[in-house]
Order: C-alpha cells, then structure tokens, then sequence
C-alpha cells in the first residue's frame, strides 16, 4: 500500500553555519493526528527563503521512505528521523522513477498533483551534517518532488494515498530532473517536458531556454540554469591592442581608441558590453585588472572605451600620464549581459556620470540603423564641464526618428546655458518621470553610481515599471545572491585577511582584487571571493544548480566535486573550483 507515513512541519529560525546566521526552515518535526494542508503550505509550516521555496507550485515536499533507507546505507547513517531531508510528506512509495509529473493524488481529504522534482540547496546539506548533499540528491536521481494543492483538506499518518488521475505527457520525476541538471539535454525529450501542462513554470523556463539555445550549433553550457550574468560567455585571455587615438570627452573622462596590431578582425561586441584591461604600472608592481563599458559604435575594426579619472584611482591615473597614442593594452573579449533586447518595446536609457558608456553603446547601435522604437535618453552630470559626449549624444539623437533627450545638471556652471547644454537643474525622481510621460512598458538601462542606481530602481517602480524590465549595469562587482543568509554586513572589496605570497594568483576582475590561493584555507575560488568580500551569487555550493557561474577572463580552473553539469565554454563555476595557474575571474 502507499501510504503517508509522516506529517512534518517546522517554522523558520536562524542558525549559526560559517560564522552566518541563515534563516531557514529545514528543520521538520512530526505532526500527531490530523493536519490541514492549505493551497500554500501545510498548517504550521514554513519557508525561510520564499524564492527558492514554497509557493502554490512547492506547496508540499514529499520524500519516500525507500531513499531513507538508500541514503542510511550510502552515508553509512542511522540517526535518521522524519522530516531528516526536510520534507512534509514522508511517504511508502511513489519512487522518483515512477511517479509523473502530472500525476495526481488523494490523500485524506485533500486532492494533490506532482508539480516538479525538488530542486536543492545548500541548506540540506546544514540538515544532514553533509555539503554535498545537493549534488548527491540530485545526482542519484531521489531528488524527491512537490506536490500543488488542488483542493485543500486534512490529512494525517497513515492515510491510505490514493492515485485518481495519471499525466498524458508521461514524464518522471527522476526523468525531469535528470533533463535539467545532468548532461545530454535531448530536443525531443525537452519538447515532451514542455508538452507537460503541470509543469511548474520555472521548469518550463528553463527547458525552453534550453531548446533555444539548441537552435545555436556552437552553444555550451546549460543554458536552463546559467545565470543572466553568464549568458554571454567569452573565450578566455587577452590580446594585445594598440591605442590609436586619445580623447577627452570632459574634464574627468578620457576616451581609448584601440585596434589590432596586426590588423586581424576584433570579435564584435553586443551592444552594452565591456571589456576587462590588464594594466601594469610598473615594472615588478601589482598587475591592475580593470573592467571598462565599450561607449563606441560596434565594429570589428576598433574599440572605444571611457574612462573616468578618478582622484588618486591608479588605472586611470596611469592611462592619462603615462598611455601615448602608439602603446598597446592587454584587452580582453567582449563580455556582459547589459546588452539591449530585440523587441519593438519603448526604451529609457537612463544614466548619471561615466555611467553613460554603456548606455551610450546602446544609442550608438540604435542610431546605426535608424530605429523607429520610441527612446528617451536621459542623463545627469554637475554641469557642463562634466557632461561626457553631449555633442555625440545629440548627433545620435538626430538618427531616431522617435528619440528623446532630457539632461539634468546638479550644479550648472553661468556658462551653462538651460534649454542648450541641459533642461533641467536637480535629479531625476519619479516626480519628473510623471512630467516626462515616461512609458510603463519602456524597457530601461540603468547605469550610474550606486546610490543613483538604487534610487531610480526605486522611483521606476513606484512608477509602475515592471521589475523585469529595469536592466541595471554594475561596473564593480554585481549583485549578490546568497539565499537564507541575514543580517551580513556588506563591506567594499579588499584582500583576504590571511593573504599569503605564493600559489597562483586569483584576480576579481570587476572588484579590482588580487590575491594568492591559500590551498590549505579555501576549497574554492567561491570561498575566496567570500573572505575578500567579494559580490557573489550560489545556491547549492556543490556544482548543482548553476547560480555562481562567471566568466573566466583568463587562466585554468579544476573541479573538485566535478559539477553535474558543464558551465559554458569561457565560464567556471566557482563554488567547486580551484586555480590550476593565475586566473581572472569575472567578479
């Protein structure tokens, strides 16, 4: 008989784990009688981390007695108890490879239908005393899987389950979660997975990001997992490229034009992108790792990238004294994932400062072939002294038949004329989006200082602008995700505390940090970039789910675990791997 063994629920708390605290709900006890299952949750049962966890598709999370008992054999473990992998439903039967996605039950009272297989992370291995719990799970193909309520009821141990309805499209669950997260993603099976209505809908995004990118002969990777972030891989290294040319586009802005030295083609950018220079001041000095938008038109001939001369900034203090029209620079490929959507969506290209250059490569590709989409380019600068490429700015304007600028000065010079140099004194709010029209649908690009940057984000939602559509560019590190830890203190970059002087060097290309592999203290690159407080994105820290996946700029990686699956070629996965020679990281 199949039946329901246990009933486990348990609210979340915070727990110490590597000197953090996470808030987390992986700790499960056993209800006695009768339990009301909602559309939401079981009654007295919560989640720590509502975006990876919970929700009308994760509503309850069912777990077989008979991977139990696998697992006590595997891990050679005995101190098993209900609700051990944080499960709500400990059940006799329905193995992983058996049950469909689609499938539907009645337990109780209440009606329940397999939604999608669990989808693990670093907090099962907390539970279970065992990091690589998540890999493990999802490897050996007894992942588990959630359950969606469809009508709600109570329920308790011991009830009978009873199937009352079977998926058309039959798929397992073993069989679905081996299609996202192992190798060997094949079109037909991913067309099955997608034919399958009770699918939940993360899933089906992933799989139908795969079987786009199937559409690309030479596509790496695991396009289904990959991050926004990764989703523009580059061929690690640099080349070296002359500068030919040297502008001033303001008082605080110099311009690079660079080209190939042996004439051969540059690999043509994406509009937004940027590139990483590898820059050496001085003989026998620290190597300098710098990551610059391209502000120029796309071309195969030339780069332009604009750099800010900050006060006391050793890059851009190097470029402008010591860089001459003839010098080369280590340049790496184009990279980054701020780059413009087709689509005939409205745009807002939104910047402040040398914030501009990203945006600015966006109008360049826009005006390169006349397009008719509706595009309000609007920027801030103090004045006019600081207002990088105004006059190319109003030139490009001039090749869109549907273009709008609006430039705001903080502190305009006498010499700066209204309705000329500019249009407005302040900032941008929502207020003057209001008198601007600005469209609730626009697509915006976003870029500036960090503080400008946040309050933008906040006054375009206020506004109605849909999450999904403000497109932010990070020039120094990007953002963090590290789910269920609270209460961190978010610090600027800097080198590890126990910086040691041999090993390879590990560079953190957009943070502006080089540091030697400490072999005996970090098990990963991933552990570095932590200690040195650098932004980082993960989930599972096993080389499962795909969420730290970066670009290598240059160098070798080994894994240690092997991931489940391969990032893109040009991309490593930092929670499982190690430098095997000097490496840049883009992070």
């Amino acid at each position: 008989m199949v039946r329901l063994l246990s009933v486990n629920v348990g609210l979340p708390r915070d727990i110490v784990w590597r000197e953090r605290t996470v808030y987390t709900g992986i700790w499960k006890n056993p209800v006695h009688g009768r339990c009301r299952v909602g559309q939401l949750n079981v009654a007295g049962d919560g989640q720590g981390d509502l975006a990876g966890h919970g929700g009308e598709n994760r509503a309850v999370f069912v777990y077989q007695i008979e991977s139990y008992r696998y697992w006590q054999e595997q891990l050679k473990r005995s101190d098993f108890v209900y609700g051990q992998f944080g499960e709500n439903f400990t059940i006799q039967g329905l193995a992983d490879d058996a049950v469909c996605i689609g499938d539907r039950f009645q337990i109780g009272t209440a009606l329940f239908e397999v939604s999608q297989p669990r989808v693990t992370c670093f907090r099962v291995g907390i539970r279970m005393n065992e990091p690589r719990m998540a890999a493990l799970l999802t490897s050996s193909g007894r992942p588990g899987f959630y359950f969606r309520v469809l009508r709600e009821g109570e329920v308790g141990e011991g009830d009978e389950i009873v199937k009352v309805g079977a998926a058309e499209e039959r798929m397992s669950v073993a069989e679905i979660n081996a299609l996202l997260y192992l190798p060997n993603h094949a079109r037909d099976r991913l067309e099955r997975a997608l034919r399958i209505a009770a699918l939940a809908p993360g899933w089906r995004g992933s799989f139908d990001a795969l079987l786009q990118s199937k559409k690309n002969a030479a596509a790496t990777g695991n396009a289904g997992l990959a991050p926004a972030a990764a989703a523009h891989p580059a061929s690690p290294g640099f080349q070296s490229l002359a500068v030919t040319s040297i502008n001033r586009d303001s008082a605080d802005v110099l311009s690079l034009t660079m080209q190939s030295a042996d004439g051969h083609p540059l690999q043509t950018a994406l509009p937004g992108q940027y590139v990483v220079v590898r820059l050496k001041p001085a003989a026998g000095g620290p190597t300098l790792f710098r990551s610059y938008s391209l502000s120029g038109p796309l071309s195969t001939e030339r780069y332009r990238i604009s750099v800010k001369i900050e006060p006391n900034g050793a890059a851009g203090t190097y470029l402008q004294e010591h860089l001459r029209v003839g010098d080369r620079l280590d340049v790496s490929s184009p990279r980054g994932s701020f780059v413009l959507q087709p689509g005939e969506t409205p745009l807002v290209l939104l910047s402040a400062g040398i914030g501009a250059t990203p945006v600015l490569a966006i109008l360049h590709a826009l005006a390169g072939t006349s397009s008719t989409r509706q595009v309000m380019w609007l920027h801030t600068a103090r004045d006019g002294q600081h207002h990088p490429f105004a006059g190319e700015v109003r030139r490009l304007m001039q090749a869109l038949a549907n273009g709008r600028s609006y430039v705001c000065y903080t502190r305009p010079e006498p010499s700066d004329k209204a309705g000329e140099n500019f249009d407005a004194v302040g900032r941008f709010s929502q207020s003057v989006f209001d008198e601007l029209k600005l469209p609730r649908d626009a697509d915006v690009y976003l870029c500036g200082p960090t503080r400008f940057m946040a309050d933008m984000k906040e006054a375009l939602t206020a506004l109605g602008v849909g999450p999904d559509r403000i497109h932010i560019e990070i020039f120094n590190g990007g953002e963090s995700m590290t789910p269920g830890v609270v209460g961190a203190v978010t610090r600027a970059p800097h080198p590890p505390a126990d910086e040691v002087t041999t090993g390879p060097l590990v560079s953190f290309a957009r943070s502006g940090i080089s540091a030697h592999w400490n072999a005996p203290r970090y098990a990963s690159i991933l552990e570095m970039a932590e200690a040195c407080d650098v932004p980082v994105r993960w989930s599972c820290r096993t080389g499962v789910c795909h969420n730290c996946e970066s670009g290598l700029v240059s160098g070798a990686v080994a894994y240690g675990p092997e991931p489940l699956d391969q990032p893109a070629d040009g991309n490593l996965l930092i929670c499982c791997s190690q430098p095997v020679n000097d490496v840049v990281v883009d992070l």
